[in-house]
């Protein structure tokens, strides 16, 4: 009997792709995207293309297990999901007794996005509140640029990705959809078609600056001072819709005072780029009526990238591109998910602290009595590798992760619990890169004694004699839940497998105004001033930007952009996908490596005072001299000498919501025999 289930993709991508499993006698023997939903267009990516083989992967975890060797040894014995809760409830009970529930630190990732399952719905959240456990701040993902957007729009969301098709001038700045979101490229061809001119605005020369037009290789961290720049040729262009200006923004002369410090002589000095490149993109800004930049993740991951997103989102307010279908700025679309999600903040007895995710190597003390991870691989995957395991290896820190794979996080815990995977359970999705819900149908039972994050938590609530009801609901409940606003019939959500959110197509925003304060777009904010911030966008230059060459103790600029055949840590064990990484790899330019003593292909060390990690020399003129790239996503014990980039990662803040500085980081390289 074969039948073909529909479901979407959990990962921290922008394009959460609807898909479609063929099943055939219970078991899952295809996967493909669904050629109806009119973003996914049938195509998967290189990664989830392998997705049901990396579900029976040998090395899939499939029984709780509790451990028998030191922390970080991973060595453990198969116990009974009996066994692990009565174990966790005791200890859970004791650490609260003793120290309270905010001794306790769930620590949530972005393994799965998903609204029941993952973090959009902060999947778990119910059983915290009713412990009384710390609130885990996930904010390692986008939270400075989303900080820096509110700021100018009111909201991170913005343009629909398809109308990127209507654009004329497209400005890819700081992202690579070709590796990171590629559906996304379709528009951008379709845009291409009818004649548009299409920029990369990247450090690195990626895949998508091969297919670009133009591509800019700016110096780390300065894209702020080039949207100043830019704007400052629309300005001596006399190209400013003083229109659009006078009736939909506020604050504009503080703003075009704060634009007249940027001519292009200086933009070129901060930036790298030559003047006449900045000149004519300028140009061709001033003049090309819709203009649609799609700014991602990856460029707000600096110590100014709230700025950075701020002050990009302030170009088409200059322009007046959102005045039409095609123009504007696009970060990320979920805000304009209408889902409800309610965690029940009323359950804890008292108010509760608050711990960060990127602070983990400060923040997990002796206050921290229990860490309990799921769908995150913090050993891996956040900064300043070396203190974080050292905190890890505590005696006093009862650690529990739920977890698919033996990750070097789950080397550190006490007990593991087996998690589902996404053919194995329910799930509901909004894609913060299209303008789509998409829902997730079970397709296989769950092997071994997997069981899904949702179910988790009921059966541990259960073991502890909870008595509060929200905790049982069930994952359709909790599906009925999250679209009791939205107007739209779970029935049909699972029939169809998408429904495109409420809004018109195409989708131009902000026609009825702004959500901030004044109800326009924001070039001067005094939400950003109470804040402690500039109260009128500019420019804040990244610590690498600001750091002159003579005051560096590591001279070279580190930035650590997506693998394309990992997504973060996630696939990294697949034995094909890791083949095709072609190893831990550093990307330096001939200028560096030779002086270095460097040769293509050789191991080097990348080192600076917070530790090292060994990867292979791909000399190139993909990167600017000053700068190197190393790809993210190598699991630590997969790679040579034990650790990944994120042992040379600053646990330092963005300048908006505390966000992550992984391409902010200054590093010297030498051969490994050195």
């Amino acid at each position: 009997m074969e039948s073909r289930i529909l479901g979407a993709c959990p990962l921290d991508c922008p394009d959460t792709c609807s898909w479609e499993v063929t099943v055939r006698d219970g078991v899952a023997v295809g996967l493909r995207g669904n050629r109806e939903h009119p973003f996914t267009r049938g195509a998967l990516c290189v990664k989830v293309n392998r997705y049901l083989e990396h579900s029976r992967a040998a090395d899939r975890i499939l029984h709780p297990m509790r451990r028998v060797g030191p922390k970080g040894s991973g060595r453990f014995e198969r116990i009974t999901w009996d066994e692990a809760l009565s174990e966790i409830s005791v200890r859970l009970t004791a650490i609260i007794e003793e120290h309270g529930g905010e001794a306790i630190w769930p620590y949530q990732g972005t393994g799965t996005l998903g609204y029941i399952q993952g973090e959009s719905g902060q999947a778990g959240r119910r059983f915290w509140n009713v412990l009384g456990a710390s609130e885990h701040d996930l904010n390692i993902c986008s939270r400075a640029g989303n900080v820096g957007l509110r700021y100018t729009n009111g909201t991170p969301g913005g343009m629909d990705p398809e109308t990127f098709a209507l654009s004329k001038l497209i400005l890819l700045w700081g992202t690579n959809p070709l590796t990171s979101g590629h559906h996304v490229w379709k528009f951008v061809q379709d845009a291409r078609a009818a004649g548009a001119y299409v920029v990369a605005i990247d450090p690195i020369r990626t895949r998508t600056a091969d297919q670009a037009d133009e591509h800019l290789p700016i110096r780390p961290g300065t894209d702020a001072a080039l949207a100043l720049g830019l704007l400052h040729v629309v300005l001596e262009e006399g190209a400013e819709d003083r229109d659009y200006i006078e009736r939909h923004t506020y604050g504009w002369p503080e703003f075009e005072a704060e634009i007249r410090k940027y001519p292009v002589s200086r933009v070129a000095e901060i930036t790298g780029l030559p003047e006449d490149r900045i000149r004519a993109l300028g140009v061709r800004l001033a003049h090309t009526r819709p203009t649609g930049i799609r700014a991602t993740m990856g460029i707000q991951r600096h110590e100014g990238g709230g700025t950075a997103l701020r002050t990009i989102a302030c170009i088409p307010g200059v322009t007046g591109d959102w005045r039409h279908p095609g123009g504007g700025v696009v970060y990320s679309t979920s805000a304009y998910a209408p889902l409800t999600v309610d965690t029940r903040p009323d359950l804890p007895a008292e108010p509760v602290r608050t711990l960060t995710m990127t602070r983990l190597a400060d923040q997990l003390d002796e206050t921290v009595r229990c860490l309990w991870v799921y769908a995150a691989n913090p050993a891996g995957s956040t900064s300043d590798q070396n203190r974080v395991r050292a905190a890890l290896l505590r005696d006093d820190l009862f650690t529990v992760v739920m977890e698919q794979f033996p990750t070097d996080t789950v080397d550190y815990a006490d007990i593991v619990l087996p998690a589902t995977m996404q053919t194995e359970h329910m799930d509901l999705h909004a894609g913060y890169g299209h303008m789509y819900l998409v829902w997730n149908e079970p397709a296989v039972e769950p092997p071994g004694e997997c069981l899904s994050t949702t179910e988790t938590f009921r059966r541990l609530a259960r073991h502890m004699g909870l008595t509060e009801p929200a905790l049982y609901d069930s994952d359709l409940e909790l599906a009925e839940q999250l679209l009791s606003g939205s107007g739209i019939g779970l029935d049909l959500l699972r029939k169809q497998g998408w429904v495109r959110i409420d809004v018109p197509d195409p989708f131009v925003p902000f026609t009825d105004g702004f959500p901030t304060p004044s109800g326009r777009l924001e070039f001067a904010s005094a939400r950003a001033e109470a804040d402690g911030l500039p109260r009128v966008a500019g420019y804040v230059p990244s610590y690498t930007a600001r750091t002159a060459p003579a005051a560096r103790d590591h001279p070279l600029t580190l930035i650590t952009p997506a693998q394309h055949t990992f997504l973060n840590t996630i696939f990294s064990n697949n034995p094909e996908l890791l083949r095709r990484s072609k190893g831990p790899r550093v990307l330096v330019n001939e200028a560096d490596a030779t002086p270095r003593g460097l040769v293509d292909g050789q191991p080097a060390r990348v080192f600076n005072g917070n530790g090292e990690f060994i990867a292979y020399v791909e000399i190139s003129d993909r990167v600017r001299p000053g700068v190197v790239a190393a790809p993210k996503g190598h699991w630590p014990k997969l790679s040579p000498g034990g650790a990944n980039p994120n042992a040379v990662v600053d646990e330092r803040d963005a300048d908006m919501g505390r966000g992550a500085v992984y391409h902010d980081n200054l590093v010297e390289i030498a051969p490994l025999s050195s």
